[in-house]
């Protein structure tokens, strides 16, 4: 393995995210030298008109303008950076056009990777802090902004991985409607997102559900904090965290209850994700209701540390 500093960076439908990083032997095999992360909502109106808009293309070039500025601080070249691009820019019209403008003036060079890349990269991340007891057998979900990842694993093997267009940014354009989230919104959610996991199920060669269910990204982690009234973040406490299914029910009662301002106003909750939180809570609630677990395991790391993983094999 390479031992030089290397970077990685996850542009999600909703957040952006920089890690600077040192191998070591230890666990996690990495050192963390810079973590950054904005949320950008690149994939805001996306679903309806096919596009990246003006205004999300503009909160995004701001902030890569400083992640760029970021890495020459640091002294990592490009060739010692891969930036990921996911579902919002893989799947617009205009996303390569987009990352061609990113290019001619950050420096940065964006890979637009499909949704096999992702899970993979996202696993790789997630293997290297989970449990070794849930890492034997466990079902992994992502959630991001414009897509989730569904991924059964055993020990080091990827028994099968599908992306599904079921993410926060998506769910909240097209069924959040009222504040306080109303019923009839929040049961839209939830059936949008079973219609994802009854076809999740079907491409499945068998019907075997795994023993553990893990879930990753900034949903799942701020549910967490939240939980567990986690200020500042500490990424060490979030890795291998276990949330019952009776938690996760206090903590949705709460949220539901609590209209934009009010879950604004919690802490744990950064600026943006008030509104996405209610999607986020809607899938977490069918994917345990589905494959009927009694808790989850929630990790920190994820596809940006697989990303980063990544680096180290190409340097």
């Amino acid at each position: 393995m390479s031992r030089q500093r290397t970077a990685a960076i996850d542009l999600g439908s909703n957040t952006f995210r920089l890690l600077i990083a040192e191998p070591t032997d230890g666990t996690p095999p990495w050192r963390t030298v810079h973590y950054e992360h904005r949320i950008v909502r690149l994939g805001e109106g996306l679903h309806a008109n096919g596009t990246l808009n003006t205004a999300a293309r503009a909160r995004a070039l701001q902030a890569l303008h400083a992640f760029a500025a970021i890495l020459r601080k640091f002294d990592v070249p490009a060739d010692a950076t891969l930036a990921v691009a996911t579902a919002a820019m893989r799947e617009a019209d205009n996303g390569p056009a987009f990352r061609e403008q990113v290019l001619r003036e950050t420096g940065i060079h964006i890979e637009i990777i499909d949704g096999a890349q992702e899970a993979n990269l996202s696993l790789a991340g997630v293997r290297a802090v989970l449990h070794e007891r849930v890492a034997k057998d466990f079902l992994l979900f992502d959630i991001g902004g414009g897509s989730t990842e569904f991924i059964r694993a055993c020990a080091t093997r990827c028994r099968d991985a599908i992306s599904r267009r079921l993410g926060v940014v998506r769910l909240v354009e097209r069924h959040l409607h009222s504040d306080p989230p109303s019923p009839e919104d929040y049961a839209a959610m939830i059936e949008t997102a079973q219609e994802h996991l009854r076809a999740v199920e079907r491409s499945w060669r068998d019907t075997y559900v795994p023993t553990h269910l893990v879930g990753t990204a900034g949903t799942v982690t701020t549910l967490a904090a939240t939980e567990l009234d986690l200020c500042p973040y500490d990424a060490d406490v979030i890795n291998n965290h276990v949330m019952t299914r009776s938690a996760f029910v206090r903590l949705r009662d709460r949220l539901l209850a609590l209209d934009h301002a009010g879950r604004e106003a919690i802490r744990t909750i950064e600026p943006g994700r008030a509104d996405l939180i209610i999607a986020g809570l809607a899938i977490v609630e069918a994917v345990l209701d589905h494959w009927h677990y009694d808790a989850m395991t929630i990790v920190d790391a994820g596809l940006l540390e697989g990303a980063w993983l990544h680096t180290q094999r190409l340097a």
